[in-house]
């Protein structure tokens, strides 16, 4: 066993230099730099330029990245169209608002003229995510590694079982992330995406006027708090309105989420949630620190970046994001 070890470590170093690269299928630090050195660097500016005259877009884009991630990995399979035979994710109710993806088939469309079938959709949305929050400090904040392939399937019923609800329990949200291989930490350190960002109505109006289904507010939101919400959702039945998630720096990638939650000004159930377990909330006071918070956000994301990628043979690179290869 040990001779058949060193005997395929040798073939590693010889064919490849480092042993490293043996791990086939891995994600890796610029993997497109000899197959298309430029793609990074495009996909920064083309962000970038539409972030500079659309605050609104980060928030997008991590959202994109998130709601990709949880429903069979990060296959770029929410970007899919449905067809005559299939409802994609893209009609599932958590996804119907959903945006920004125009701009990812703008990079798409450049990349295809610079790099034909080289740069993945699915590598495109972690990159936008990242790239968009970033355009703020005018550097990357955390790394993102490629190889990504993209999937071939997205079915809309995948989606509403996946991908987390604003109204679950902590018990819910732990199980929900574990599935993925995400931690406690992870959830409450990528929780804290919501300091940007809008939220609409009808996903916490409930919240307000009838929480238990007696016409009444949730005890745990804050009474000022709920007063103000409630000058913007004048209903259950609002589904259109939406209100920013931190009212007061919503468009600033900062530790605010994790000041409001410590006021009882989380605008979901579950942020809420966060709040009713010991360990979770011991980690929202941790994240207080702004420092602390972009360190830890930045694992975070690599984590989730990393959730059931399709690498090396698998899948495909699609010349068009939004359908299959024909």
């Amino acid at each position: 066993m040990r001779t058949s070890f060193f005997d395929f470590l040798l073939v590693c170093l010889v064919l490849f230099g480092v042993a490293g690269i043996c791990h086939a299928g891995e994600l890796r630090k610029n993997f497109y730099e000899d197959s298309c050195p430029q793609a990074e660097e495009v996909i920064k500016n083309i962000i970038w330029k539409h972030v500079a005259s659309n605050s609104a877009l980060p928030a997008k884009f991590l959202r994109m990245h998130f709601h990709d991630c949880f429903v069979r990995g990060c296959d770029a399979s929410l970007l899919l169209n449905s067809t005559a035979n299939n409802k994609a994710e893209k009609e599932a109710v958590p996804n119907l608002s959903v945006s920004g993806f125009d701009v990812i088939d703008e990079v798409k469309a450049h990349l295809e003229k610079t790099c034909p079938g080289t740069v993945s959709c699915a590598d495109i949305v972690a990159l936008a995510a990242r790239d968009s929050v970033s355009f703020q400090f005018q550097k990357s904040i955390w790394e993102v590694l490629t190889g990504r392939r993209d999937g071939s399937i997205s079915r809309q019923s995948e989606a509403l079982a996946n991908i987390p609800s604003p109204f679950s329990s902590f018990t819910t949200l732990k199980s929900n992330f574990s599935s993925k291989g995400l931690t406690v930490h992870d959830l409450v350190v990528l929780s804290g995406a919501h300091t940007i960002g809008v939220g609409h109505c009808n996903f916490f109006s409930n919240r307000l006027y009838n929480f238990t289904g007696k016409g009444d507010s949730d005890p745990s939101l804050n009474s000022k708090y709920a007063t103000f919400l409630k000058t913007k959702c004048r209903s259950l039945l609002d589904n259109t309105t939406t209100v920013a998630m931190d009212p007061e720096s919503s468009l600033s990638f900062d530790t605010s989420y994790f000041v409001n939650l410590k006021e009882q000004k989380g605008m979901f159930q579950s942020d809420a949630a966060l709040l009713t377990n010991k360990g979770a909330s011991n980690i929202v006071d941790e994240m207080l620190i702004s420092g602390k918070f972009f360190t830890e956000f930045a694992q975070s994301m690599k984590r989730m970046g990393a959730i059931g990628v399709l690498t090396g043979n698998s899948g495909e690179i699609r010349r068009k994001c939004g359908v299959v290869n024909s």
